[in-house]
């Protein structure tokens, strides 16, 4: 009797069919992050990264990883090409897509190990997928942490600003995000691969995470009045490589600021990251500036500028009251590696000394609080890449911020997606927080985004202008500030050790399979042997 065909099967794919999908996940993923903000778009893009590893060894593994991460950073970083051309483009998608990889890896072997590790389709229901998620997140974690304080930017959770899952961010975090979305996704192959429509009770544990997911609303933190904001977009030349005069920026803040000094009731005047190109604690000519600013409008401000201290460089925003000056300060935490200074300067002028050449001093970070008393309320702070840490922002809720000031200069990226992207993460903050947001650039994008994540005031992009907004202030600590680094170091300490016993099950799983084969096989011998005896 002729032996029945063997089932043809859609997975694993052949590593050639592999790399074609995972290189259009790569791009069909960055299309869900801003400036198309397709958010959608983000978990087909983590589906088909994921398809593409079902069943790989781990250097195949490892290589569609790497293409997929290639397609990825490659689009969603462009900007960094702008004026420093091609290469560190190229380095930074390069070197983030060998993140990419080593999580591929752990990935792929998730799916050998899970299935040989029990028979249990709930099993593969719910502990593959949560572990599949978890190791995405590894991969995340270490991307934002290495090496030189890593590089967040990308983030899954990142892709959500504006869909129905955002709010998830109030209780677990961008990270928690992140993993409820693959979680998603992984869940739902599983329930495909295993033909899950043929007994509805497997659809459950997705079900479940996805009405948690979209139902629960953010954590609500409770009104304490309103600030009145003046908020200044300059539009001056800020950019690293525009050609300027000193002063030639303040110039252009102050003209932008002039309509709103009769404005009534304002609490703070708020400029951008570099707003002030002139040093006021060493000019005196600038700190007479800001006095006069100060006085006419009767209120503090809130300003940047670059400080030395020591002999050290720092980009630093300061409070300024009139007739005292600078009252308190703070640092930048997270100056920009090879953009603000150049880590291991020795080597890297060994290999692209005209392009390291071009950051002549460099920044160091700063270690003082992330928060300013202003009177009227207490205002966390974020400089520009600031805020895509989550540390800056958890602390500034913690010391009592009751909304947030995000400084920011943009100037070097007019006309991509980096400003949108930025301004994506601000509202997230704001949703993760339960804190209002004022993000105001030296060009845009500026807006005030209340605590839902909902923009109130904005400032055409690329134009000078001026916002006067009534800004809500609100105390309490959302669960996500609460539980802080936690929720990543449970999910990473927890993924690792759920693939390592996934791993030692199917071991032992497996001789224990092998173990009764060789027991059968020798029963049979023996019989055999008897019977022809």
């Amino acid at each position: 009797m002729p032996s029945t065909p063997a089932r043809r099967r859609l997975l694993p794919l052949p590593l050639w069919a592999a790399v074609v999908v995972a290189a259009i996940g790569g791009v069909v993923y960055d299309l869900g992050f801003p400036d198309v903000s397709a958010w959608p778009l983000a978990f087909v893009g983590i589906a088909l990264a994921l398809v593409t590893l079902i069943g790989r060894r781990a250097w195949s593994a490892a290589l569609v990883g790497f293409v997929f991460g290639l397609a990825f950073y490659l689009q969603h970083v462009s900007w960094t090409s702008l004026y420093l051309g091609p290469i560190p483009w190229l380095a930074l998608s390069i070197f983030e897509s060998f993140f990419m990889a080593g999580g591929a890896v752990l990935i792929t072997l998730a799916y050998r190990w899970v299935p040989h590790a029990s028979a249990s389709r709930w099993v593969r229901l719910i502990w593959l997928p949560l572990l599949v998620a978890g190791l995405w997140i590894v991969r995340e974690t270490a991307a934002g942490t290495l090496p030189y304080g890593g590089f967040p930017w990308g983030r899954a959770a990142l892709s959500q600003s504006q869909s129905p899952f955002a709010e998830v961010v109030a209780w677990i975090g961008s990270t928690g995000l992140g993993f409820v979305m693959v979680a998603l996704v992984a869940g739902v192959i599983e329930w495909v691969r295993l033909r899950g429509w043929r007994d509805l009770r497997t659809a459950i544990p997705v079900a479940a995470l996805l009405v948690v997911a979209v139902v629960v609303p953010a954590f609500p933190t409770t009104p304490a009045g309103e600030l009145r904001v003046a908020s200044v977009q300059g539009n001056g030349p800020a950019g690293y490589f525009d050609e300027r005069e000193p002063g030639d920026v303040l110039s252009k803040q102050l003209a932008a600021t002039e309509p709103v000094l009769d404005e009534p009731g304002i609490d703070v005047l708020l400029w951008p990251e570099g707003g002030s190109d002139i040093d006021p604690t060493r000019s005196a000519a600038a700190a007479g500036v800001f006095d006069t600013l100060g006085e006419r409008l009767d209120a503090p401000i809130v300003l940047n500028t670059v400080t030395t201290r020591d002999d050290e460089y720092f980009n630093t925003s300061l409070l300024w009251r009139s007739g005292e000056g600078a009252v308190d300060s703070y640092d930048k935490r997270h100056p920009v590696p090879f953009g603000e200074y150049i880590p291991d300067r020795w080597f890297y002028d060994a290999i692209v000394p005209d392009l390291t050449g071009l950051v002549q001093r460099g920044y160091s970070p700063g270690v003082n609080s992330p928060v300013f008393d202003l009177g009227a309320a207490v205002a966390g702070l974020a400089i520009c890449f600031d805020v895509i840490y989550d540390d800056v922002i958890w602390q500034g809720a913690r010391e009592g911020a009751e909304l947030y000031m995000f400084q920011t200069n943009n100037a070097d990226f007019r006309g991509t997606d980096e400003n949108q992207q930025q301004l994506a993460i601000a509202r997230l903050r704001a949703i993760e927080t339960g804190r209002s947001v004022v993000n105001i650039s030296t060009v845009g994008t500026s807006q005030v985004i209340d605590p839902s994540g909902r923009t109130i005031d904005s400032l055409p992009a690329y134009e000078a202008g001026a916002m006067v907004t009534d800004v809500e202030l609100r105390h309490g600590l959302t669960p996500s500030v609460v539980l802080g680094s936690w929720v990543a170091i449970v999910i990473v300490l927890g993924s690792i050790a759920g693939l390592i016993a996934a791993g030692v099950l199917a071991r032992q799983r497996s001789g224990r399979t092998e173990l009764t084969r060789s027991n059968a096989t020798g029963a049979s011998a023996d019989g055999d042997g008897d019977a022809k005896d």
